[in-house]
């Protein structure tokens, strides 16, 4: 999936994705505060819930 500037895509409840960006890009991703940010795996860049930055 690409995206332009300006436009949104919205990945259905249930579908692992891993989003990924050129350099200089920057995007928003909005989910609940309870999901987990590495999905089920757990590696050394999994951050748990009450360490991400949340706004």
């Amino acid at each position: 999936m690409v995206l332009k500037p300006g436009e949104m895509f919205v990945v259905p409840k249930g579908v692992e994705h891993c989003p990924v960006a050129e350099p200089d890009t920057h995007f928003m991703m909005i989910e609940p505060s309870t999901t987990a940010h590495t999905g089920e795996l757990k590696s050394d860049i999994t951050v748990s819930a009450e360490e991400q930055e949340w706004i």
